[in-house]
């Protein structure tokens, strides 16, 4: 086996191996080099080469999202890194955690003039949890050192005793940084300084770093949750929102347990990764209606709870935030291990442990309410399924007959990415099969990063992974597909409206060329050209017969990935959507 014969790199590997970051994603470049030999060289690591560096910060959040574990990135010096910014956005509001190892120039090279290099050091102080400036070697390239780095060498004492003072600093700071991602979840920064010569390797390790093998035990916190079940019990009406949620995030024995309580109405989310049967799973569906309702103040003081209890990650609904804005309830709860956003502004608790540990002390102390909450919008809800299958049935084809035919399409089982924007909107009106899993990029909900997320989370999962996206945020993310790893039971489906078809939704909406071009950014870009260069199946449908033909094969198993592009008209998608709340009012 091969190691660098740079001390820093060799630390930064070795920590990386004893704390289990098994995934290394590796944007091609010559400063990070020794990185890339320590890594490769050990057959420990599971090496990918991605060279588009904001797809491969997007694909390693990818596959950190499905494993549950830190995924390291490592590129180059320069705007190299820059380019990480989106994901580590992603990863810091999703947390998730993501180490991004980035290769430094020398302090002495930094703005003089030398090509590729920035200043590297805190470019991510707003959006990280701990940033490791490794201190730069002076057993490697001593000559040079001395020659340029005023400081770098100081006093009198022997090379051999400063080296081994920064051979501790660095192993405390890595420490810290990869404890701090993986037991706090967030992204981090470890910078790594690195003077020429970059390629030459040895045989042996030559650091070995003081790893702390000690491991917290996180015990149940005590909730003391006495007071707030007395709270709960003599409240009449409830309301449990939950947000975007892993898998198999709660038991199943505390739904049936809140779904017995009729003074409780549960809201989820395609994203929640919860299917119950009287939960109500397309908020806006019930919110809509009673925007539009004459009696809309009275509507929203009946559906205004006591309490609501928050879980899970952020929340796609636009309207259930803007509901309970307005209709402030006496107490918010949130409960999470980590933080408690005060999305409504009346955040009143906050409870620090997962929902697991919450409810199985918390369902523990509660009472069933006699009450007519659940019964009321239980009847509300069973009205607009009714006027939903009427009204699929009138529309013509667009967006939302497409999203109709292809969210009940999807085999069971499959793992189900979405892209933001209109795309996760739409998903969120229709219910889903119960074995498919749901993940979406929410912490900061930008189109950027959608296709690389999904083939990375692809990578680890056994059953095949389904992206469904619109045209701009897969145009945008096309370099994702530039990688060796896409797996052949790798489906896409483009939902093409020719351009930025939310903007068709949301108020200023307007028919001028400024509008078209500035806001909706029409286009007519070939889809199929980007399968032909990516070497993937393409299929096309642009009606309802050559939908319902396409969907029948989609899903077959193939030797190359598949993508299937549905074209909807572009003016009238909007018009639809809208109509369909007018319609179930």
């Amino acid at each position: 086996m091969k190691y660098s014969n740079i001390p820093s790199a060799q630390s930064v590997v070795l920590h990386c191996k004893e704390k289990g970051i098994k995934d290394i994603v590796i944007s091609p470049g010559s400063r990070n080099a020794p990185l890339t030999i320590g890594f490769t060289e050990d057959p420990y690591f599971k090496c990918y080469s991605i060279v588009d560096e904001r797809c491969a910060a997007f694909f390693a959040l990818g596959i950190a999202q499905n494993i549950g574990n830190g995924v390291a990135v490592v590129c180059t010096s320069g705007s190299a890194l820059l380019n990480y910014y989106p994901a580590v956005a992603e990863a810091f509001y999703s947390d998730i955690p993501l180490l991004v190892i980035s290769a430094d120039r020398p302090k002495y090279s930094i703005d003089i003039g030398d090509g590729q290099t920035i200043r590297q050091q805190h470019v991510f102080k707003n959006h990280i949890g701990y940033e490791a400036n490794l201190m730069q070697d002076v057993s490697h390239a001593t000559q040079t050192i001395q020659k340029f780095g005023k400081g770098l060498l100081y006093g009198e004492e022997a090379i051999e005793a400063q080296q081994a003072n920064i051979n501790t600093h660095n192993s405390v700071v890595l420490q810290k940084a990869i404890a701090c991602a993986l037991e706090e979840r967030v992204p981090v920064h470890i910078n790594v300084p690195f003077e020429e010569p970059l390629y030459a390797t040895q045989e042996q390790a030559s650091v070995f770093p003081m790893i702390n093998q000690e491991i917290e035990d996180l015990l149940s916190p005590d909730l003391g949750v006495d007071d707030f079940a007395s709270i709960w019990n003599s409240a009449n009406k409830k309301m449990i929102l939950v947000g975007v949620s892993k898998p198999g995030n709660i038991a199943q024995e505390f739904l049936d347990k809140i779904a017995e309580d009729e003074s409780v109405i549960v809201f989820t989310e395609t994203t929640s990764n919860i299917h119950y049967a009287k939960f109500f799973n397309s908020i806006d569906s019930i919110l809509a209606p009673i925007e539009k309702s004459e009696h809309k103040d009275e509507m929203f003081r009946e559906l205004q709870p006591d309490i609501v209890l928050t879980f899970g990650g952020l929340v796609v609904s636009k309207k259930i935030k803007s509901f309970l804005r307005n209709y402030k309830p006496s107490h918010h709860w949130h409960i999470d291990a980590k933080k408690a956003n005060d999305t409504f502004f009346c955040l009143t608790h906050h409870f620090k442990c997962s929902a697991t540990s919450f409810f199985n002390s918390f369902l523990k102390q509660t009472q069933n309410k006699p009450s007519t909450y659940y019964k009321y919008w239980s009847a509300v809800k069973l009205k607009y399924e009714k006027k939903r299958t009427n009204y699929l049935k009138e529309i013509p084809f667009s967006d939302m007959y497409a999203f109709s035919k292809l969210l009940p399409s999807i085999p069971e089982g499959y793992q189900l990415h979405l892209s933001n924007s209109s795309t996760v909107r739409y998903a969120q009106l229709f219910p889903l099969k119960s074995g498919i899993k749901v993940f979406c990029n929410r912490g900061t909900s930008g189109i950027d990063g959608s296709t690389s997320t999904a083939i990375g989370a692809s990578i680890y999962n056994a059953e095949p992974t389904l992206l469904i996206t619109g045209d701009l945020s897969f145009l945008y993310d096309s370099n994702a597909l530039w990688n060796n790893y896409v797996n052949s039971n790798f489906r896409i489906v483009v939902i093409n409206n020719s351009g930025g078809g939310i903007f068709r939704i949301l108020p200023g909406q307007e028919e001028t060329e400024n509008y078209q071009t500035y806001f909706e950014t029409t286009h007519n870009l070939e889809i199929s050209n980007l399968c032909t260069m990516y070497g993937m199946e393409y299929m096309l449908a642009e009606d309802e017969n050559t939908l319902n033909t396409q969907l029948e094969s989609f899903y077959e198993n193939s030797q190359m990935p598949r993508l299937l592009e549905i074209k909807t008209p572009r003016i009238i998608n909007n018009k639809i959507l809208l109509s369909y709340f007018d319609f179930i009012s």
